[in-house]
């Protein structure tokens, strides 16, 4: 049963139809709804614990909710909540199983999932999700705005750290290709070992300094390149890809990072290619949040993955 109590924010009923919020319009998502946006929770951090960083980002899917409650509804499709995948006694491996069941049941069903983690542990069980989905069919890319290229080896287990090795190590064993984007890269942030690691995969990297609007036009080459090579894709953003005075609450904030201006255009872009099948947002923790920026930041990504 999806919790409905946190949809709730101003009504102006002056103003109609013209004056809806996202908490008039979600709805709980039940099998063979209209085709639509489902917002799906993961409620975990025990990736973050794992990796050593600051937990806190299980409470991430409720702020994100509470901060798209009252934010103005602009969507043209419904919009659905499925409510949460939960990380019981610490078996994160158990709760990627139950998130790529969930996520590839809401893809079978027509809709967009729409994952709001979390820690970054999410992209584990959100790409198996869609690769349940698809079963070999088309050929997919991950793009992946992040300060970390989260291709750490497992040691000796799955954390937020190693979700990207993970697919790699799919990948081979299926004998699917490795296409990976990862876009915001701080070099401070990742050892030799990981952009070795990164070239061996052939992941395309552009490092956050690169992140310019003077280098916009590149960036937008760039992307189009690595779109037009694949079938389907995965959108995962790192909220500590952005500067640390947009995004204070994550666990590793962004000592310079890359602007909100300038990823929101790369993500229109992405979206316009039509083949976005799948999209989350991964790190907020509400705990280290500074007057609720952050979860609004996140708020307005959403808004901008659906427009």
């Amino acid at each position: 049963m999806v919790d409905m109590s946190v949809w709730q924010g101003r009504q102006d009923p002056e103003d109609g139809e013209l004056a809806l919020r996202w908490h008039d319009r979600v709805q709980p998502w039940q099998p063979g709804v209209a085709k639509g946006v489902a917002l799906l929770g993961f409620a975990c951090d025990e990736g973050v614990r794992r990796n050593k960083g600051r937990v806190g980002a299980a409470e991430g899917p409720l702020q994100i909710r509470k901060a798209l409650a009252n934010t103005a509804w602009h969507g043209q499709r419904p919009a659905w909540d499925a409510g949460d995948v939960d990380c019981l006694d610490g078996d994160l491996e158990a709760a990627h199983d139950q998130l790529a069941e969930r996520v590839a049941a809401l893809l079978a069903d027509g809709q967009f999932p729409l994952v709001l983690g979390g820690g970054h542990e999410v992209a584990f069980g959100s790409w198996s999700g869609l690769n349940r989905h698809l079963a070999g069919r088309g050929r997919v890319g991950i793009i992946n705005f992040d300060a970390h290229l989260d291709l750490r080896r497992k040691a000796p287990r799955a954390s937020s750290g190693t979700p990207f090795f993970q697919i790699a190590e799919q990948c081979q064993i299926q004998g699917t290709a490795f296409r990976y984007a990862c876009l915001g890269v701080a070099e401070t942030a990742n050892t030799q070992a990981l952009f070795a690691r990164a070239d061996d995969l052939n992941v395309w990297i552009v490092k956050d300094e690169e992140m310019t609007e003077r280098e916009l036009p590149s960036l937008m080459r760039g992307l189009n390149a690595f779109i037009a090579e694949v079938d389907h894709l995965y959108l995962t953003i790192d909220l500590d890809v952005l500067p640390a005075g947009q995004m204070p609450g994550v666990s590793a904030p962004a000592a310079h990072g890359v602007a909100l201006s300038l990823i929101e255009p790369l993500i229109a872009e992405i979206r316009a290619s039509g083949k976005l099948r799948l999209a989350d947002l991964a790190e907020l923790n509400p705990s280290l949040d500074r007057d609720g920026l952050s979860a609004r930041v996140a708020a307005r990504l959403v808004h901008q993955l659906i427009k």
